[in-house]
């Protein structure tokens, strides 16, 4: 064992440098500093070298965590950013945007022994970031081309990493997307203080240059069918991820100033872009000098209320119908709002949005609960009391999570079998859905997750594709004997 490792005892956790709260409420830069060589190589010669790497296994790309900490600890980047990247398409972006303390850092053994996580993401981050920096990134350039291609409708994270794992086969990749640029919520769901916008185009540019075609502004339904995508390619993979926003039903909710998470946020990131929108020019989706209340506890409700408090917001209140141990979102970024000022009422649901004469957002009327049994998902079921509150509000957001859209509709295709929640029906060992040939992977599978789960999805789907055009090779093969 190198000397190297197994530091956890003499050198304490320490993640890069936070920007102050005061500097950060200002703008939408990243919060973290970069690691300096130095600090990367320390953090990670913390980690135990485990036997059996719970790190690995609690995360769903599988990364080999030890290993590439191991070679960081070594001064042998190159090599860490070759391991790091063999199983994960997007390492640079799971580094900034996974919710380590969720998976790989929450069951890091040294963190269950009081000793601190080794900082993975953090690592990972900085790996990624100087093999850019240091032109390690090679061009994607398959061994050799094969005549086949596929269709990926969708180029959020699930897309991109099946483009990228098919194009290293050799097959012609196109990917399909109804927006103006790729990366989906990527680009436009996640704020560019936890993810800056030129670190996803440059992934992008990458791909293209690599052989990838992109057609934007392409809608599967309306500018073109999935049925001519069948007709065009070998395979076709339906990426979409889930964007319709859940609703709540309770009495004004249609009043002026109530608006859904992602409208919010992607005005919020197309204003980054430079984008002209009249929605935040007018004030409809800007809440500068507002009372901001954000409904919902996971990782959206904490973009809404952090961009909320960027944009020059008066107030940012956050309610939630659980506490703070039973809520979804990750407690980093929940210590993060708190830091920069948000308010969080815990154990509060809205009753009713309550209204002015002309229609417009005054206040919300909240239920205060209180925690009954566990339901199925293992956290306490939220329960009614009989106390009730008006907080004052002149915009309401509601972050409730995501389903679905209705994509048999959508893409005119009855055929594509879903299940009771709208999301596609497939073959979870090929990854195929009801339509030969054509395969799901990602949210519009598993319903609204992880970037992470998406990029796994992507992959597998991808090998999927990859066994099943093979064959039909041989096939063709045989036939013109």
């Amino acid at each position: 064992m190198s000397s190297k490792m197994l530091n956890f005892i003499r050198v304490e956790k320490s993640m890069p440098a936070k920007r102050s709260a005061k500097a950060r409420r200002k703008d939408f830069g990243e919060i973290y500093d970069d690691y300096s060589a130095d600090a990367a190589q320390a953090q990670a010669g913390r980690c135990s070298q485990c036997g059996v790497p719970f790190c690995q296994q609690g995360c769903p790309l599988q990364n080999n965590i030890p290993d590439w900490l191991k070679l960081t600890a070594e001064e042998r980047l190159e090599e860490a950013y070759a391991m790091s990247s063999a199983t994960n398409n997007m390492p640079e972006i799971c580094g900034r945007i996974c919710p380590q303390d969720r998976l790989c850092e929450g069951i890091c053994t040294i963190e269950q022994s009081g000793h601190g996580t080794v900082t993975i993401g953090s690592i990972e981050r900085y790996i990624t970031d100087t093999a850019w920096e240091q032109g390690w990134v090679k061009p994607l350039k398959p061994p050799r081309e094969r005549p086949q291609s596929a269709g990926i409708i969708g180029a959020g994270p699930g897309g991109l990493a099946a483009a990228e794992q098919l194009r290293r086969k050799g097959y012609q990749v196109t990917v399909y997307d109804r927006y103006d640029r790729g990366g989906g919520l990527l680009v436009y769901g996640i704020p560019s203080f936890k993810l800056e916008k030129d670190i996803v185009e440059r992934r992008i540019r990458w791909l293209e240059e690599g052989g990838i075609e992109f057609r934007f502004r392409c809608a599967v339904g309306d500018t073109v069918s999935l049925q001519d995508l069948r007709d065009q390619h070998d395979t076709v993979l339906i990426a979409t991820g889930v964007y319709k926003a859940r609703d709540l039903q309770v009495p004004g909710i249609g009043a002026n100033g109530v608006s859904a998470a992602l409208d919010y946020l992607t005005v919020s990131n197309r204003l980054g872009f430079g984008d002209e929108i009249p929605a935040f020019k007018n004030g409809t989706l800007n809440a500068a000098g507002k009372k901001v209340v954000v409904i919902g506890g996971g990782d959206t409700a904490m973009d809404c209320v952090r961009t909320a408090v960027r944009q020059g917001a008066r107030k940012v209140t956050c309610l939630y119908r659980r506490d703070r141990t039973n809520m979804p979102g990750s407690q980093r970024e929940v210590a993060n709002a708190e830091e920069e000022g948000v308010v969080f009422e815990w154990l509060s649901g809205p009753e009713a949005v309550l209204e002015t004469k002309d229609n417009a957002v005054k206040a919300v009327k909240v239920r205060r609960m209180k925690l009954g049994a566990p339901d199925a998902s293992g956290r306490q079921s939220p329960e009614r009391t009989a106390e009730t509150f008006d907080l004052p509000a002149d915009m309401v957001i509601k972050a409730l999570g995501f389903d679905p859209e209705d994509l048999p509709a959508l893409f005119s295709e009855p055929a594509l079998t879903v299940n009771r929640w709208g999301a596609v029906r497939i073959d979870f060992k090929t990854m195929q859905t009801s339509l030969p040939g054509v395969y799901a992977a990602g949210d519009i599978v598993r319903g609204a997750s992880l970037v992470v789960w998406a990029v796994r999805d992507g992959r597998d789907a991808a090998e999927q594709m990859h066994l099943a055009m093979k064959d039909m090779a041989k096939t063709n093969a045989v036939a013109a004997e």
